[in-house]
C-alpha cells in the first residue's frame, strides 16, 4: 500500500534552512550546503537514501522551496534545479497565486494549488496512483502536513551542524508520536533516521 513520506536535512538543533532565504541563498543565511554536504561529498555511501527522497511517484512542496518569489510569479523562474529537476514525476507546488502547469525535461512537471494542502495532496495521491507520495519542504509545508495527520514516514537527515535560527522544523505540529523504524545510519556528516508517524 503507498504512503505519505517525507525526506528533510535539519541541523541537530531542529532548522531545515536559515533566516532570510532569496535567490542568493536558498538555504538562507549561514548554511551553505551545511546541512547537505553528505550528498554531495560522499554520494556513493548514502546511495540508498538519496535515491529514496527522489522515488515517490508524486511530490508536494511549498512555494517557498520551489523558488525566491513571494507575490506574482516571474514566469521566467523556473525552479532552482535547471532544466531537469531531479523529481521525474509531478510536483504539486503550494501557492495563493495560480500559475499554468510548468513542463520540464525528465519527466517533472509542477502543477500549482491554490486550493490547500488537502487538495494538494488529493491531487498528488491520484497522480502517483499506487507509489508514494513525497512531501518535500519546506519547513512550513512539512509542519503543517504532520499536524493535519497526512505524513506517515517521517525520514531526518540531521547533520552534526547547529544553527541557532531559521525555519524550524516539527514547530507546532501538535502531540505526535514518532515510532523509530530501523537503526539508525549514516556518517560523520550525516545521521539518517526514520519514523513512523502514529496518529
Amino acid at each position: 500500500m503507498s504512503k505519505v513520506t517525507c525526506d528533510m536535512a535539519m541541523s541537530l538543533d531542529g532548522f531545515v534552512a536559515g533566516p532570510h532565504q532569496s535567490l542568493d541563498k536558498p538555504f538562507g543565511e549561514g548554511v551553505d550546503d551545511r546541512l547537505h554536504q553528505w550528498m554531495f561529498d560522499e554520494p556513493e555511501r548514502h546511495a540508498a537514501v538519496i535515491e529514496g527522497i527522489t522515488a515517490a511517484g508524486a511530490f508536494i512542496m511549498g512555494r517557498n522551496m520551489f523558488g525566491p518569489g513571494r507575490g506574482a510569479w516571474d514566469l521566467d523562474w523556473n525552479g532552482w534545479w535547471g532544466d531537469e529537476p531531479p523529481y521525474h514525476a509531478p510536483v504539486f507546488v503550494l501557492t495563493h497565486h495560480p500559475r499554468g502547469p510548468l513542463t520540464m525535461k525528465g519527466g517533472t512537471t509542477f502543477i500549482f494549488v491554490t486550493d490547500g494542502i488537502e487538495a494538494a495532496m488529493a491531487r498528488a495521491r491520484e497522480a502517483a496512483g499506487d507509489r508514494d507520495v513525497a512531501i518535500a519542504g519546506g519547513a512550513e509545508t512539512v509542519n503543517q502536513y504532520l499536524a493535519a495527520g497526512l505524513i506517515d514516514e517521517l525520514r531526518l537527515h540531521v547533520a552534526p551542524v547547529i544553527l541557532g535560527r531559521g525555519e524550524r522544523l516539527l514547530h507546532n505540529v501538535g502531540d505526535i508520536t514518532l515510532q523509530p523504524l530501523g537503526a539508525p545510519s549514516g556518517t560523520g556528516l550525516v545521521t539518517h533516521l526514520t519514523y513512523r508517524v502514529i496518529r
